[in-house]
């Protein structure tokens, strides 16, 4: 584990250099430890692809100037300490979320399966029929970063971002998919949408998705879409 300072208020423990499950899985133990530990003075706690970032307010540790940062370190050390030692555990979630694959809500499902080469029935198939892991949440609001997308479909972003993206968006960037939680600026190519609201911003916890969680796609209609209230 490798500690640095991000500014004067947090801390960035790195743990791996690499996005697989295995830096995952370490992420996610360390996160819940330093949650698990109430600490006064960590005011957030944020995991990311192979880092988790502590958040905290130097005033609540040590009174000696510019010692809070060694504080924090040491107080990181030791929840990576329980971590390893197993406890304790992260709970994942499955979720399904339904999207419209077709016409205007899919503006570039035609990049993607040229791309590809399969039809768009095939891409259809194949972005659906796959199982997702959460591995970050970030960008705007609730966004979530899939992994697990088919190699078939990696697909390169936009040359030329969009100005605006409706909410409910479904995407592919990369090697990853993901959905716009919010209306947004953005460079992913689209090849679908849903009424799933993966931010609320009025409930706790605001995201629907959290990393390490599970995902899964499944198709609906033009018509099934537009009957959701």
């Amino acid at each position: 584990m490798k500690l640095e300072p991000l500014g004067d208020s947090a801390v960035v423990a790195t743990l791996g250099s690499a996005i697989d499950d295995a830096t995952l899985a370490s992420v996610l133990s360390l996160s819940e430890a330093i949650l698990a530990e109430g600490k006064p003075g960590v005011t957030d706690v944020v995991p990311a692809y192979v880092s988790v970032t502590a958040f905290y307010d130097p005033e609540q540790f040590s009174q000696a100037p510019g010692d809070a940062y060694g504080e924090v370190c040491r107080f990181l050390e030791s929840c990576a300490g329980k971590a390893a030692a197993g406890a304790p555990a992260h709970r994942s979630r499955h979720v399904e979320i339904p999207v419209c694959y077709a016409g205007d809500f899919a503006p570039d499902m035609g990049v993607v399966a040229a791309h590809s080469g399969l039809t768009t029935a095939e891409v259809i198939e194949m972005h659906s029929g796959a199982e997702y892991r959460v591995h970050a949440i970030g960008f705007t609001p609730g966004f979530p970063y899939l992994g697990g997308l088919p190699e078939r479909l990696r697909t390169p972003r936009r040359d030329t971002p969009r100005a605006h993206v409706p909410a409910g968006s479904v995407a592919i960037g990369g090697l990853q998919t993901g959905v716009y939680p919010v209306d947004s600026p953005g460079g992913w190519q689209i090849i679908g949408r849903t009424h799933t609201a993966l931010f609320r911003p009025l409930k706790k916890p605001a995201s629907l998705l959290r990393p390490g969680d599970t995902v899964r796609f499944t198709q609906i209609t033009v018509e099934e879409f537009k009957a959701w209230r």
